[in-house]
């Protein structure tokens, strides 16, 4: 995992940095394919970031993409409330302290947020991973039947 820090360069470095590594501008669609959980937040802001910075604007959303956000809406029987990554996983909290953490320069709360993000996102995909084959093949099974 990399963690781009904005308090080591700059915003418009990063975003440099992410355009070079990940391959997202290239005309094929499989270069790039995002894996994330509620990427809207994700794409949102880094379309208005980009252009800020009079970079290319990013569309993370534009080409294939695995988006487990509705998977924990299907999950929570269709709800969006209760549906969050840290709902559904063991993710500690939500995004919400991280600018007052920020303006604090407890950078460290931060990464440490990011990691413990990161983990239970990785744990959450594996799972489904492991899990929907089996469900595949019981929908299957089930849908001959009348």
């Amino acid at each position: 995992m990399i963690i781009l820090k904005e308090w080591e360069s700059s915003e418009k470095e990063i975003i440099s940095q992410f355009i070079e590594k990940s391959n997202i501008l290239d005309d094929y669609d499989f270069s790039f394919v995002p894996i994330g959980y509620n990427l809207g937040f994700e794409h949102n802001f880094l379309k208005a970031r980009s252009e800020i910075n009079n970079l290319p604007s990013l569309d993370i959303l534009h080409c294939p993409f695995i988006d487990l956000r509705a998977v924990g809406i299907l999950m929570n029987e269709g709800q969006f409330k209760g549906s969050r990554l840290s709902d559904v996983t063991g993710k500690k909290g939500t995004g919400i302290l991280i600018p007052g953490w920020y303006n604090n320069k407890e950078y460290g709360k931060i990464i440490a947020y990011i990691k413990n993000e990161t983990e239970e996102f990785i744990k959450f995909n594996k799972w489904l991973y492991k899990k929907m084959p089996a469900l595949l093949a019981e929908l299957q099974g089930h849908m001959g039947e009348d």
